[in-house]
């Protein structure tokens, strides 16, 4: 996967192991992506550098979205 740089790269990446999350709560919603992230890189699907792209993105959204 190219360089991810939005939460919708994050989403992306999500759906392309065929997972789509929604909760109607944002903040539930990247928590949720989170934990599904960790499972995709222990069960060794994607690689340390999509994972840590893609958790540093939820993260900012996380705190963007707290801040509203």
């Amino acid at each position: 996967m190219d360089e991810m740089k939005t939460i919708l790269d994050v989403k992306a990446l999500l759906r392309r192991f065929g997972i789509v999350i929604y909760m109607g709560d944002r903040l539930a919603d990247y928590e949720m992506w989170e934990e599904e992230l960790r499972e995709l890189y222990q069960e060794k699907m994607i690689d340390i550098a999509e994972f840590r792209a893609a958790m540093t993105i939820l993260q900012q959204a996380k705190r963007n979205y707290q801040d509203q």
